[in-house]
C-alpha cells in the first residue's frame, strides 16, 4: 500500500489566528484544539495542524501548502480573497500580482497567511512527467 499523508504541522505565531485564516478562506468549520495544535481537517482526511512557534520571537520558516479544490470551491475562495482585498499572485515567489494561473487546464492562485506561509489553491493537480 502506498503511503498517504495523514497530517502536517505548520508553525505559527498564533495557531488559532493562522488556522482561522485557512478555515475562513475555504469555508470550513472553526479549527479544533487538539493537544498543542489548532487542527483544520480537510475533505480527504488530511489534517493541517497549526502549532505555536516553540521559541517566542523565533523566525517562522515559510512553508507551502497546496490545496486541490473544485471549480466551484475555487470561485468561492477566490471571491473571498478579492472581497477582502487580499494580495494574491498567479505564481510562487509573488509573481503575477493580482492574477491567477491556468496551469494544466485548471486555475490556481497563491496567498500568504499571517505568518508568510504560501497557500496555493488549484483546481487541477500538477501533472508529473514520467
Amino acid at each position: 500500500m502506498p503511503a498517504q499523508l495523514d497530517h502536517t504541522i505548520v508553525h505559527s505565531r498564533d495557531r488559532f489566528a493562522s488556522a482561522r485564516f485557512l478555515t475562513e478562506l475555504i469555508g470550513a468549520a472553526e479549527p479544533k484544539e487538539f493537544g498543542p495544535f489548532a487542527a483544520v481537517p480537510l475533505a480527504n482526511g488530511v489534517t493541517v495542524d497549526y502549532a505555536d512557534s516553540i521559541v517566542p520571537g523565533d523566525r517562522i520558516i515559510m512553508q507551502h501548502l497546496a490545496l486541490l479544490v473544485s471549480e466551484d470551491e475555487f470561485d468561492e475562495i477566490f471571491g473571498r480573497i478579492v472581497e477582502r482585498g487580499m494580495p494574491h499572485w498567479a505564481e510562487p515567489a509573488h509573481r503575477g500580482p493580482g492574477q491567477i494561473n491556468h496551469r494544466d487546464q485548471g486555475r490556481g492562485v497563491y496567498v500568504d497567511d499571517p505568518d508568510g506561509h504560501a497557500i496555493e489553491f488549484l483546481t487541477r493537480t500538477h501533472v508529473l512527467d514520467g
